[in-house]
């Protein structure tokens, strides 16, 4: 790049740097006027957490999986339809309109580890229980107080008194349900147990309307609409980034981007677009000056967990014509224990079942959360597949049930993502989301040095693709807003 005298802004992402966030970003920043946009990625590819993988010759998501919320207010839905990457059922009105408060109304079945299918009528007073318990715990933080220190904490307190007045074999099968669905919430908010979810900031996630809907063709067909929009040349793929040196004092010098091969490039302002679990991981040797210490608690108050997929194909199934989710219910499980020892499986709640079967036939979505789930990582294919069989054929009671092919998803020991998203930690509270995305220096002559994107940085869509795009178009527009108000007749032909 060169300096012709305009002031020269360079625009960096680091690391898992051409993830949605960035290329938002980027996208935002090249329609704006600014040309001198530069993309770091330390993988060979574009996505990020958007992964799309195939089993057999079905499409299946290693990554994120649904547009939460596919309406007007959503970034992604929005892009996905000018795209034309949707089916004509997720753009009618009445799927953007049904509110579904972030849980889809799943037609389920139930099995038991006795081997029994359960009638899901049965179980529908243990759901309304825990979904009301939910609803509760997202309304503490408007309330003033935390009368527990999480979201785990007050559901088991809670729904022990509320399952008092049953007989016991009905109490000890709701208290399975319960069980079952703190497992099934594990894996939404990506952490390993909900004992680690902060109950004061549970209430910040905002769910859109809209029935979530998925990309028939795959999601990385957003990447790759968004990427088209982009000059070539723009990304620099298998670059990690070591180090960002920036500075806090009165002097005017550059950002300096320090790469992992020794390649040092001058920049005015860098987007920092790294996971919240790479940031816990890396963050002391990842900046210099090192993060400010509000910054770096906030960093460390915020939750980052590994929500994990197993992909399981069947000849044909042992479930319901019409079932969305399958449900595993532990009978010997009574006391909410989440930290299972025995067996790793036993963390997995169950599976989505994936639609329509003309399309993906006869194909199941395995989730599991937490720290069984990393372990799970560590395990061969063939162990995976020995013990997701041996599980269903307990829970079905048929012993000759075999998956014709089983692949899972490895967040936690991929390098760049360190886990899946994020979440708010006990103790956690919108301040250290307004913390996480605040730009360094907060003061001097020389600001916005470095800025902060991603989907942890939302404060109410953390978690999600679309906080993730909002996020990019945030920053973005933040660099937007400077050269505007330092010249707004020349701000489009400053280089960025």
């Amino acid at each position: 790049f060169e300096n012709t005298g305009n002031r020269l802004c360079y625009f960096r992402d680091l690391c898992s740097g051409c993830g949605i966030s960035g290329i938002a970003a980027a996208q935002r920043l090249f329609n704006a006027g600014f040309h001198n946009v530069r993309i770091i990625e330390a993988t060979a590819r574009s996505g990020g957490r958007i992964k799309t993988g195939s089993l057999g010759d079905k499409i299946i998501e290693i990554g994120a999986n649904w547009i939460h919320g596919p309406s007007e207010e959503n970034p992604v839905f929005c892009l996905a339809r000018q795209y034309g990457l949707l089916e004509p059922e997720a753009l009618t009105p009445e799927n953007q309109a049904m509110d579904i408060e972030g849980h889809p109304p799943w037609v389920p079945n139930f099995f038991t580890s006795s081997g029994r299918k359960l009638n899901a009528e049965d179980m529908y007073p243990a759901q309304q229980i825990f979904m009301e318990l939910l609803d509760e715990s997202s309304e503490v933080h408007s309330q003033g107080g935390e009368p527990f220190p999480s979201v785990g904490d007050f559901i088991r307190s809670k729904a022990a008194e509320k399952c008092q007045d049953t007989d016991a074999a009905t109490r000890s099968l709701q208290l399975c349900v319960i069980s079952n669905m703190l497992k099934v919430e594990c894996c939404v908010n990506g952490t390993h147990s909900m004992d680690k979810v902060g109950l004061g900031a549970f209430g910040l996630y905002k769910t859109l309307p809209g029935l979530d809907c998925t990309f028939p063709k795959g999601y990385e067909g957003l990447i790759k609409n968004l990427m088209s929009e982009l000059p070539s040349g723009l990304v620099t793929y298998n670059r990690p980034v070591r180090c960002v040196h920036w500075n806090n004092e009165e002097k005017q010098t550059p950002v300096i981007v320090e790469c992992d091969n020794g390649e040092r490039t001058a920049a005015d302002h860098v987007i920092v677009t790294v996971s919240l679990g790479y940031l816990k991981k890396h963050h002391s040797t990842l900046f210099h000056p090192r993060l400010p210490l509000h910054k770096l608690h906030s960093v460390q108050r915020l939750g980052f967990g590994t929500n994990n997929k197993i992909f399981v194909e069947f000849d044909s199934p042992w479930w319901d014509a019409d079932c969305e989710v399958i449900y595993f219910l532990w009978e010997d499980e009574v006391s909410f224990v989440e930290i299972i020892k025995r067996s790793w499986i036993k963390k997995l709640f169950g599976f989505t079942v994936l639609k329509p079967t003309e399309r993906y036939g006869h194909v199941l979505c395995g989730w599991i959360a937490g720290h069984e789930s990393e372990y799970m990582e560590t395990l061969s294919e063939q162990e995976v597949t020995h013990a997701v069989t041996k599980l269903v054929r307990q829970f079905t009671g048929n012993p000759i049930i075999t998956p014709t092919r089983v692949l899972r998803s490895q967040w936690f020991h991929d390098p760049w993502t360190c886990g899946s998203y994020s979440y708010p930690g006990k103790g956690c509270s919108a301040q250290d989301l307004d913390n996480l995305r605040e730009p360094m220096p907060t003061k001097g002559s020389q600001p916005l040095q470095v800025l902060f994107a991603g989907e942890a940085t939302h404060p109410c869509f953390y978690s999600t693709v679309h906080g993730a795009v909002l996020s990019g178009w945030r920053e973005a527009d933040r660099l937007i807003s400077h050269y505007s108000s330092i010249s707004p007749s020349k701000h489009t032909n400053s280089k960025l």
